[in-house]
């Protein structure tokens, strides 16, 4: 991609309506723009990270075995009033009708539905266990809605729902979950860090948020500081054994963590030593419930049991925010110039700067570099503007772009480029060609 041929429309003024990094940064470096409160039309730029990010959440749901499908961000309000859910839920759903004055909501999560489409094609205890899920926009009319795609009133999610014969299936399913995120979230460069929550108007007696420590946190959170020595790493799961998965819950729920909706002071001091103990602010990114029958039940999602009897089925939700994972990400990794994007989410794997546009020689050799580094499957974003040297390297650090390759006459005499590391800010002179070979060495784990 060429940047005089993109649509990036950054901004050098930061608009007054942004309170957090990650709002300001995403207005400024023309990721999104705002089309009514708390709801955002995606610029190219924040919609290559959205599906970048999507893509990662699609690889471990495939992995853990749950199947991807789509359902509609319209729903019938006749599903919601069957599990009572719709009287109760409050002003945080969007209620409205259609021409012939049926009753509709735009979807804030999707469990009725869910339901029902498992309740007909489903009826044998030998077609579970079974985790449906998709990715697809929700709506919640926010009172407030403000931090930007924070607390947006439309946003992004990935909602996943599992049937299980019996409880213990369905526990099983949560611990998948579990693991599936931990991979997920350590694959995007941030440490996500499981907590014991409340369920909200979801319902169910077991869940976990996964939040991401950072100083704008709407959550308050207590910690044992063991936790974030936790790293899941690049270790091998078999989402079958039961004993493999809850083994890495009880590795990484052992410890104290809690928001503060759950947190007990005293069980706090008894369990974690002073020195240990930790109060900070977290984003929440996830969470995973387990609600038994609580679905079921009432809509009448039975399967035919071993017995020839009709059971009702143990389920299970568990959503990723796709969206607000942008904010989280910027929030957890930036600096005063601009966003730093970890490897697995950029934009574009890397920047080409061109210190002499018009120059044959420096065009000549970014357009090979270009080139040589789309060969490798890598996707780079080169500029070829005819700005200053200046304005262009404070577009790259205001993008994020993890890497940086400069091209100049001066380093041509002498058959080098640089390369440089968005995040340490360090340089090398390579040859054009040992800069291609060390990016592609670095993304080779991503790609």
């Amino acid at each position: 991609m060429r940047l005089s041929r993109y649509f990036l429309p950054v901004l050098k003024e930061t608009p007054a309506e942004a309170q957090i990094v990650s709002h300001r940064l995403m207005l400024r470096a023309g990721m999104i723009k705002q089309a009514s409160a708390g709801i955002y039309s995606w610029l190219p730029l924040g919609y290559r990270v959205l599906r970048r990010i999507e893509q990662i959440v699609h690889e471990e749901q495939q992995r853990a075995g749950h199947v991807p499908m789509l359902m509609p961000t319209l729903q019938s309000a006749e599903l919601w009033q069957e599990s009572g859910r719709y009287d109760a839920y409050g002003p945080e759903m969007l209620r409205i009708k259609d021409r012939h004055e049926r009753d509709l909501l735009y979807g804030p999560t999707n469990e009725e539905l869910i339901t029902d489409i498992f309740r007909s094609y489903v009826g044998s205890y030998k077609q579970l266990p079974l985790t449906l899920y998709h990715i697809q926009w929700k709506f919640r009319d926010e009172i407030r809605p403000r931090f930007g795609v924070m607390r947006g009133r439309e946003f992004l999610m990935k909602d996943g729902y599992n049937f299980d014969l019996t409880r213990e299936d369905a526990l099983h399913a949560y611990n998948r979950h579990l693991v599936s995120y931990l991979r997920t979230y350590e694959r995007m460069g941030l440490q996500a860090i499981p907590m014991r929550a409340e369920s909200g108007p979801i319902g169910g007696d077991d869940t976990h948020e996964f939040l991401v420590l950072a100083e704008t946190g709407e959550s308050e959170v207590f910690y044992d500081s063991e936790i974030t020595e936790l790293k899941f790493g690049d270790r091998e799961i078999d989402y079958d054994s039961v004993e493999q998965c809850q083994s890495v819950l009880e590795e990484f729920t052992s410890r104290y963590a809690r928001t503060d909706d759950t947190h007990e002071e005293a069980v706090f001091e008894e369990r974690v030593p002073e020195e240990r103990r930790r109060r900070a602010r977290g984003i929440e990114v996830g969470q995973i419930f387990y609600f038994g029958t609580k679905y079921s039940e009432p809509m009448g999602a039975t399967v035919q049991g071993p017995d020839g009897k009709p059971v009702p089925v143990h389920m299970g939700s568990h959503g990723i925010g796709v969206s607000r994972l942008l904010g989280a990400i910027i929030e957890a990794s930036h600096d005063d110039n601009g966003i730093i994007w970890p490897e697995g989410v950029t934009p574009f794997h890397c920047g080409i700067v061109n210190l002499k546009q018009g120059d044959a020689e420096a065009d000549g050799a970014c357009e090979k570099l270009e080139a040589a580094l789309m060969a490798k499957g890598l996707e780079p974003l080169y500029d070829d503007r005819d700005e200053r040297a200046g304005a262009k390297f404070a577009t790259m650090d205001l993008i994020g772009l993890p890497w940086r390759i400069t091209v100049g006459p001066r380093g041509l005499k002498n058959g080098v480029v640089e390369l440089t590391s968005r995040r340490t800010g360090e340089s090398e002179e390579l040859t054009p060609e040992a800069a291609v070979e060390r990016v592609a060495e670095i993304y080779a784990p991503h790609l």
